[in-house]
């Protein structure tokens, strides 16, 4: 039996196809490469020496993906395949709610005609928006502030209705903190398109040339210094948790949701510094005024993934610079 990665060729898909392999599951990809490149799949299959299966496709795409079913026994799904560029969504709200609900809508109308009953969702933090306190735990109030957040709050509640309605669907949502690093071997990694939205990938970039200086957007916020405060998870971690909670859906019954972070905060000037000691290289950078949006400090309480799918961060933040850092080195032009 297999599972079916959507988005799969992607920066958290293509390690979770690694550990994934490396656990003996038969993996099926299904991506449409708009966001990701054919070349991450092959080094997946370098690194595990095994081989996958891949669909060029788009899930939205009814016809195509139920080929994948048809073709495939598929016993799971992990579910990544989404747009997810916050800003781009307050610009393009409209293609951000067809793509992320409408594609899963699909997905899910073909899980049921081909009775697939296991389902792991690739959520969010940004479903929580600004917390009344930290850190976070799964019950906290839901209130996105982005268009993007918000499809992952619908997409939420779709599996939650139909965990419902069908007693045999299972589904574990995972709320992800921020992912950084790459794989050690520093052959897959983050290459994203055009100009960087996320910290670490702007560091490395700016490291390796290719960008001049950070904008650290505030340093009055309340925190130790005064820069916004995230829970940066490495991708290795975080694609462990995916099989956690493959392995979990055999044991429960309807919805469970999770967040995966470490449960610590940095800072943005914190982890400068931490990527100067990693890499030796000097970020340079200037303080800009706040960004609308943007929260003070925003980290994960992980007891609950830690207490019942036995969920630990082995990576620290010396080790998400490094392998950051070798991943661009190695690949100063992403793949």
């Amino acid at each position: 039996m297999g599972i079916l990665v959507t988005g799969g060729a992607g920066y958290i898909g293509s390690h979770t196809c690694v550990d994934l392999l490396e656990a003996g599951y038969e993996v099926i990809v299904a991506d449409n490469l708009i966001n990701s490149k054919r070349e991450a799949l092959n080094r997946v299959e370098e690194i595990t020496g095994r081989k996958l299966r891949f669909y060029e496709a788009d899930i939205a795409d009814k016809p195509s993906t139920e080929i994948i079913f048809r073709e495939n026994s598929i016993e799971g799904v992990i579910h990544f395949a989404a747009l997810k560029s916050v800003g781009e969504s307050v610009s393009q709200p409209l293609m951000y709610y067809g793509n992320n609900i409408s594609a899963t809508l699909t997905l899910l109308e073909l899980m049921e005609k081909y009775d697939v009953t296991k389902f792991v969702f690739s959520s969010s933090a940004t479903v929580y928006g600004d917390p009344a306190s930290v850190p976070i735990q799964e019950d906290f109030p839901l209130k996105a502030v982005n268009p993007y957040g918000n499809t992952k709050i619908i997409v939420e509640d779709i599996l939650k209705d139909l965990c419902k309605a069908n007693n045999r669907f299972k589904a574990a949502l995972l709320r992800y903190f921020n992912p950084v690093g790459a794989h050690p071997s520093g052959r897959i990694g983050e290459e994203p398109r055009g100009i960087p939205n996320n910290l670490m990938p702007y560091i490395t970039q700016i490291a390796v040339g290719r960008l001049d200086q950070l904008q650290v957007f505030g340093n009055d916020y309340d925190t130790v210094d005064g820069t916004g405060v995230r829970d940066y998870i490495h991708v290795e971690d975080l694609a462990h948790g995916h099989i956690l909670a493959l392995a979990k859906l055999d044991e429960i019954e309807g919805c469970e949701i999770y967040n995966l972070g470490t449960g610590k905060g940095v800072s943005v000037l914190e982890m400068i510094r931490a990527f100067e000691k990693a890499s030796g290289k000097t970020i340079p950078y200037k303080i800009a005024g706040r960004r609308e949006g943007d929260v003070a400090a925003c980290y994960a309480d992980p007891e609950k993934a830690r207490r019942e799918l036995g969920f630990t961060c082995e990576k620290n933040l010396d080790d998400m610079c490094r392998d950051s850092w070798r991943w661009q080195t190695q690949n100063p032009n992403g793949y």
